[in-house]
């Protein structure tokens, strides 16, 4: 299983949302960064991602899980972009503020921090541990 930390503006999709359509999941389109649209690509069925909310909020509010891998992106007209589905896992006990993952030397080396723009984006096992430790305390 590989992890995974996906954001998305809340007042456009939040976990909420997410969680209200159950078992079915959602698809996650829209996604436009090539960096990011390869990294859509690489998730396999089971992987379990972050869900991060953007811009309102910016934090780790939750966990998705990938429930269908990418196929072409139905709101791109250039067939150029894929999109994937996810289903919700969980809401965090307390959520992950970005002032937070900063403020951990050990996270210091994620793109979350070192490319704030990417959307969606890798997170090594390690680092995905001190995440769900951070949202336990």
């Amino acid at each position: 299983m590989q992890y995974w930390l996906m954001k998305s503006e809340p007042n456009v999709w939040s976990i909420d949302q997410q969680k209200k359509v159950g078992a079915r999941g959602a698809s996650w389109d829209g996604v436009r960064n090539y960096q990011a649209a390869k990294n859509l690509r690489s998730m396999k069925k089971g992987d379990h991602c972050f869900f991060y909310h953007s811009n309102i909020g910016k934090e780790i509010v939750g966990i998705v899980e990938i429930i269908k891998e990418a196929y072409l992106d139905k709101t791109d007209k250039s067939n150029r972009f894929v999109a994937v589905d996810v289903r919700f896992l969980k809401k965090l006990d307390k959520y992950v503020g970005l002032e937070n993952i900063k403020k951990n030397k050990e996270l210091g080396h994620l793109s979350l921090i070192k490319q704030s723009r990417l959307s969606v984006m890798p997170i090594d096992s390690k680092s995905w541990k001190i995440l769900i430790n951070m949202s336990k305390i």
